[in-house]
């Protein structure tokens, strides 16, 4: 019986054309209906190092990575050492000739005969379309677009080399391969996207106007993305000297009314906090994305982890209010980036988007976002609206002082780092201090009101519940189908906002369950951690992973 469910990793050096020849097959199988689920696995260098491009396709989406392997595709013999492993039964290993090993399931593939060597990618693509029956013309096609703006003879002989490997695939197929199902057919348009674009995207579609940052994996393609639509959508996209100075520049933008962020990952992030600071204590909006990698330090710069939790929580001196929130597939992260850009002005400060590496780098198939209705935000208010003489820090019920443009109107707007009067001049009144704190602290009652509630799936009372937040969210979800599909009582609860926590959308949940375990992409169980301090209520079981991969559904299963 043809899989419903398959995963094809390619594996080779840098430079040998992995990401085209997967890309080219991802957008074959959308399509042509098929759901994917891209991850990429890649060494911290500048070319060289063992590489791997894992597509996991099937008729429904799939919701996370998977560990066992269907087709492997070995562009050198380095992958057939190290992943062999892990090809399920009946699965089938693709090698060159020149380097296959015998056994069931080997195909050697005599890819010098098919095509040139800088070609290889291409011969790999045909037999790969060939075996899982992937329309031709739907990758000549794709090859002719890819290609496009190269010689034509460059497409020429790639559509020649497709050619041949298809021809020759056609008789090596294994009996016992079944294939994959065919899908219904293609739904209405879909687009493949990942985290990171996703973020770009959101962030347009809230009208963002600046964005600074310094190069850090795995952030950087949020502002390369902005970059690309930057001269369309109005947008400056500024590569600062280094994380001290975009925050700042994000700051100073932002000030003058350009709604702002920066993009950055963890030891980026270490050298913001005084800007993050600079923007609770000037009440400025500002978004900030956090890609998280596994540290400290350096760490692991290509690799995934969920331990920045506690770091975003607390960064920067003093008090003051902040939303965190944790985007877990595409769609999130575009609709919670536009949330943290209203959220940023209406309350005036630094809102926090807190993803990952496995989020930012894996591919999906999605729906069009629907840009119609979009909302951006209008920063400040009209001169009308506010009281005179005019106070840029007046106290209020609320919190939020009336933010007015400066050189928008007639109104001097003053604002200031140390502590300061409601006009904005520096003051060492401590009864002054006592109400601007207050002042400032009473705006989290604000966002405390818009709390995005976890998402729960199960039914009621469950004998074990599964706690995630983030990008975790998908494999949990997984594992609990397969526990079902058991006769088990499962359900699950997933955090996209961790900060802050409203117990009255979730305490209860904790406390019906038989079992409750936390599922985090670190080694101490920060958000259990940060729940038991917000609700009193202990996970006593955690499964945690932090050897730089991202959960599958049978990494969470063993260990339950």
């Amino acid at each position: 019986m043809p899989l419903t469910d398959m995963h094809i990793m390619i594996g080779g050096e840098a430079g040998q054309g992995l990401v085209t020849i997967g890309r080219l097959l991802s957008k074959a199988f959308t399509r042509m209906g098929w759901h994917i689920l891209v991850t990429q696995d890649y060494m911290s260098r500048i070319r060289g190092g063992h590489n791997t491009f894992s597509i996991r396709v099937g008729v429904e989406a799939p919701l996370a990575p998977r560990q066992e392997i269907d087709i492997l595709v070995a562009l050198n013999a380095e992958t057939v050492e190290l992943h062999r492993k892990d090809l399920g039964a009946g699965g089938i290993l693709l090698a060159d000739s020149g380097f296959a090993p015998v056994g069931d399931g080997v195909i050697p593939v005599p890819f010098e005969d098919l095509g040139p060597r800088k070609m290889e990618n291409t011969v790999a693509l045909g037999v790969i379309g060939d075996l899982v029956d992937i329309d031709a013309e739907v990758l000549r096609r794709l090859i002719r677009e890819t290609f496009q703006r190269k010689h034509p003879e460059v497409i020429d002989e790639n559509l020649t080399t497709l050619s041949a490997a298809i021809a020759w695939a056609r008789g090596i197929r294994p009996a016992t391969w079944d294939g994959l199902s065919r899908p219904i057919g293609p739904e209405a348009k879909r687009m493949m996207i990942d985290g990171n674009e996703a973020i770009a995207l959101g962030a347009l579609s809230a009208g963002c106007r600046f964005c600074a940052f310094y190069p850090m994996t795995p952030s950087t393609s949020i502002p390369l993305t902005l970059i690309a639509h930057g001269d369309a959508m109005g947008v400056v996209v500024e590569q600062a000297e280094d994380e001290i100075a975009a925050i700042n520049m994000a700051i100073g933008a932002s000030f003058t009314g350009a709604p702002s962020m920066v993009a950055t990952s963890g030891g980026g992030f270490a050298l913001m906090t005084e800007g993050v600071s600079l923007a609770g204590m000037t009440e400025t909006p500002v978004v900030i994305v956090v890609a998280q990698r596994p540290g400290p330090a350096t760490g692991l710069p290509t690799r995934t982890e969920q331990a920045d939790l506690e770091f975003v929580l607390h960064a920067g001196h003093g008090e003051f209010p902040r939303a965190v929130f944790a985007p877990g597939d595409p769609i999130t992260c575009h609709d919670l980036t536009v949330r943290a850009f209203h959220l940023a002005e209406r309350f005036q400060g630094p809102v926090f988007l807190l993803t990952d590496q496995y989020l930012a780098d894996s591919l999906r198939d999605v729906p069009l976002f629907d840009a119609s209705n979009a909302d951006p935000v209008v920063p400040g208010v009209e001169d009308a609206d506010v009281s005179v003489p005019y106070r840029r820090f007046a106290v209020t019920d609320s919190g939020v002082s009336p933010r007015l443009l400066p050189g928008k109107g007639p109104h001097l707007v003053v604002a200031d780092s140390d502590e300061h009067t409601e006009d904005g001049h520096i003051t060492e009144d401590l009864q002054v201090r006592t109400k601007m704190v207050e002042k400032r602290l009473r705006k989290l009652c604000g966002i405390f009101s818009e709390v995005v509630a976890p998402v729960y799936e199960g039914e009621e009372r469950p004998d074990l519940l599964l706690v995630a937040w983030g990008s975790s969210a998908g494999a949990v979800r997984e594992a609990a189908f397969h526990l079902r599909r058991e006769g088990r009582s499962v359900a699950t609860l997933v955090f996209h906002q961790v900060w802050p926590l409203d117990p009255s959308q979730f305490l209860s949940r904790l406390e019906e369950a038989g079992e409750v375990v936390a599922v985090e992409g670190n080694a101490t169980g920060q958000f259990a951690r940060l729940i038991r301090r917000e609700t009193g209520f202990a996970i006593k079981k955690l499964v945690l992973r932090y050897d730089g991969l991202p959960f599958t559904a049978s990494y969470i299963l063993s260990r339950i």
